[in-house]
């Protein structure tokens, strides 16, 4: 891929994702809390998020390992910062939810095909494009840094924010899971806790948080276009679930006067 096409498909990738933001505003993603059977066909829960997640832990694997750059420090270390959420939503993730849920296959698809665009995206930047000398990149490209660019501003607070959203989401996921007591039961329950008592979709927050953290610390085009389209699928999705808890939970909505996702914003 030349690096004029690589920048087109990244602004197209932005074009994209605006889009997609609007459309879910008015379209619900059919699963988990908002699963409705017009989605059609399903898959177990469980099955569903392996094999989505599965295709951008091993893209990005082959990436790295077709690169000539492979074992030049600071890529592999953006490397090894990313691979540790998808190590987590591949083969830990998954096997952790309770009860028998289900995820319609075209939701798992569209997420599939968004995993792999997303390797490209990351992927391509890490091992490829910031290393080609001359090229102009839109961000201050960082790999001939070297090891310098550990101490560097965009890396520690990028870093720190990549720990702390990892943190608040996997403890947010935690505490949905253990909403119900029983794997049978099939019912809604209010999360509270933790950041649950700013927010109604703390684990969402903690994923913005996260992946704002890696495109800081990459200081890559790519990392924000990720940063964009995780804003663009998850801000209209907590809205969605913020207005299912209004109808399902009215008492407890207006008590804690909660937030969607960004605590004392939205």
């Amino acid at each position: 891929m030349f690096l004029s096409a690589f920048y087109i498909y990244l602004w197209t990738m932005i074009v994209v994702a605006v889009a997609t933001f609007i459309t879910l505003f008015f379209v619900e993603a059919g699963y988990g809390i908002l699963r409705t059977d017009k989605w059609g066909k399903t898959i177990n829960n469980k099955w569903a998020w392996f094999f989505m997640e599965l295709p951008i832990f091993a893209a990005m694997l082959i990436l790295w390992l077709c690169s000539p750059h492979r074992w030049n420090i600071v890529p592999l270390v953006f490397l090894i910062i990313f691979q540790s959420h998808y190590i987590h939503r591949t083969l830990i993730f998954p096997f952790l939810l309770k009860g028998k849920s289900r995820m319609p296959i075209g939701i798992m698809c569209l997420g599939i095909s968004f995993n792999i665009l997303n390797a490209m995206m990351q992927g391509y930047w890490i091992f490829y494009v910031a290393h080609i000398q001359g090229s102009e990149a839109l961000f201050v490209r960082v790999i001939h840094e070297g090891g310098s660019w550990f101490s560097s501003w965009q890396f520690i607070l990028g870093t720190c924010l990549f720990i702390s959203g990892y943190i608040i989401n996997l403890r947010s996921d935690y505490i949905i899971r253990h909403l119900r007591k029983d794997p049978n039961d099939t019912k809604h329950y209010f999360p509270k806790g933790f950041m649950f008592n700013y927010v109604t979709s703390a684990n969402y927050f903690g994923e913005l948080v996260e992946w704002l953290g890696f495109a800081i610390l990459t200081w890559s085009v790519s990392g924000l276009v990720f940063f964009i389209w995780t804003f663009a699928n998850l801000v209209p999705r907590a809205h969605a679930i913020y207005k299912r808890y209004q109808k399902e939970f009215p008492e407890e909505m207006k008590s804690r006067k909660l937030k969607r996702v960004i605590p004392f914003v939205f």
